[in-house]
């Protein structure tokens, strides 16, 4: 009798006292792998799964730098197909996969500060579509450049309209500043490749003239649907170019100089050369005018 009443009562206690450390060691292995297949232990698992540890791990493998980077990169990619004003910060956080309130502590100054930023970083990817090496045919070069400017301009087709044609909310002295600084810095790029380090006032308001076109087709080319392909816009606005060039070595020495060059360096079977052949005949039935 003293056996049986002493063993009896000693089971239930262990059993108590494992039952009571359960729930005080969540992340044992015992608790992390429960033996019962029922609804209720899948749901408990996947609770585990989303405990709050994890999420704060999650957040901490992203330095300061790499989530304003990943902040920035979201926004781009909304910005590309709406409208500033379409967009909301608590659009950028869910395609971040992040929060409001932490998009607002790399952004203290909200959806604008937020645009600016996305917008220096898209300057910063368009002010190098012109640098090329300075070698070779500059009808090539040129081509070169007008094929990363297109591809950038097709990417984010909704997003570069909203951004040249103006008249967003989001429009300020600084987002006109940063716009017109690529400006600025394509035509330095292409002066570059021209060779000119002080270029006459003819010169460079020829070449700013060029970019305001390569602009203004690129807005039409979207409303278009994308049409002519853009191989053939591409080399429509290289053959823009040395017309222009041509018209302003009429009355401008230097750029006579600069296109003599540049010619010089082009070959029959380019697009200067094709350029020649296709105008050359229509140029012709305009002799009298000599």
């Amino acid at each position: 009798m003293t056996s049986g009443s002493g063993t009896a009562p000693a089971q239930p206690a262990a059993t108590t006292t494992r039952a009571a450390a359960s729930p005080a060691t969540p992340d044992t292995p015992t608790a992390t792998a429960p033996t019962s297949d029922t609804p209720a232990a899948h749901a408990a698992a996947a609770a585990r799964r989303a405990t709050r540890p994890a999420r704060r791990g999650a957040y901490r493998r992203l330095s300061v730098e790499e989530r304003r980077a990943q902040l920035i990169t979201a926004a781009l990619g909304l910005f590309a197909h709406r409208a500033p004003e379409e967009v909301s910060l608590d659009d950028v956080a869910t395609a971040a996969g992040a929060s409001r309130p932490l998009v607002y502590r790399y952004f203290p100054g909200g959806k604008q500060q937020l645009y600016e930023a996305a917008l220096r970083s898209a300057a910063d990817e368009l002010e190098l579509c012109f640098a090329e090496p300075r070698s070779g045919p500059l009808t090539v070069r040129l081509g070169r450049g007008l094929d990363r400017y297109l591809a950038f301009v097709d990417e984010r087709d909704a997003g570069f309209s909203a951004l040249l044609q103006g008249g967003s909310v989001a429009d300020t002295s600084r987002t006109n500043a940063i716009v017109d600084e690529v400006r600025r810095a394509a035509a330095d790029q292409i002066l570059l490749h021209l060779e000119v380090a002080e270029p006459s006032p003819r010169l460079r308001m020829m070449v700013r003239t060029w970019i305001t076109a390569v602009e203004a087709a690129s807005l039409m080319w979207l409303d278009e649907g994308k049409q002519p392909p853009m191989a053939q816009l591409r080399d429509w606005l290289v053959d823009h170019f040395v017309a222009l060039m041509a018209a302003t070595s009429a009355s401008d020495p230097q750029t006579a100089r600069v296109l003599r060059a540049a010619l010089a360096l082009e070959t029959a079977e380019g697009q200067a050369g094709a350029l020649a052949r296709r105008v050359m005949p229509v140029l012709g039935d305009a002799s009298h005018l000599l």
